[in-house]
């Protein structure tokens, strides 16, 4: 994020509609607002342009919801802030995050519906233990929240149902998505594994699901 003197500004990736891809709310119409990676052309953004381009694509299409994700939107909470109470969108907002910032999460709740807390198993223990602490933020909040897990070929199961297990000592309303390990030309075809992984986690937390990845082009995070 920076500070363009008194206006706060953000380097997006774009302001898509798209399908959201992954966790509960899979399969729904957004309006995405992108935070741009590092390897993505971004645009630099001010918080006014950001709530007259969200006005001017919710006044022309119908979405379910916008959903706030890309790199790090946590670092960028003002930013947010300042578009969001311009815009006072009708419909939910979602933040999608790796919760690396669960000390951030707190002055952005209200103006979310669902915090969803994504996993794709690319970090180290104390990362996933600050995912965890997010989860506890959004549940302390008042918030819905959710943890998605999108398992890789090579995450042990046992992984998994820890993660499952803290989610479920964090809050009892968490919904738990975990996102099978799918190839890339076998997305209709799932190991036995998964069943077996989904019979052992609704014992640990009932709200769990099995979902498919929803890929690019259609499926959009």
């Amino acid at each position: 994020m920076t500070d363009v003197g008194s206006v706060v500004a953000a380097a997006l990736a774009g302001v898509p509609a798209g399908v959201q891809s992954l966790g509960p709310w899979a399969g729904r119409r957004q309006l995405f607002v992108r935070f741009a990676g590092e390897a993505e052309t971004a645009t630099m953004y001010v918080a006014p342009a950001l709530a007259r381009e969200l006005d001017r694509q919710l006044s022309r299409s119908s979405f379910h919801s916008i959903v706030i994700g890309g790199r790090d939107p946590l670092g960028s909470v003002p930013f947010l802030l300042a578009a969001l109470e311009a815009v006072k969108p009708r419909i939910p907002v979602m933040l999608d995050t790796d919760g690396q910032r669960p000390e951030a999460l707190a002055e952005l709740l209200p103006q979310l519906a669902l915090v969803q807390v994504t996993l794709e198993f690319l970090s180290n223990e104390a990362a996933t233990d600050r995912a965890i602490e997010t989860l506890r933020v959004a549940a302390a909040g008042g918030r819905d929240h959710a943890l998605v897990l999108a398992a890789r070929e090579e995450t042990p199961d046992s992984v998994l149902l820890r993660l499952v297990q803290e989610a479920h000592a964090v809050s009892a309303a968490t919904q738990v998505v975990i996102h099978p390990f799918q190839a890339p030309d076998a997305y209709n075809v799932l190991d036995r594994r998964w069943a077996t992984l989904l019979e052992q986690a609704v014992g640990v937390h009932a709200d769990t699901r099995l979902g498919l990845r929803l890929p690019p082009p259609t499926g959009l995070r």
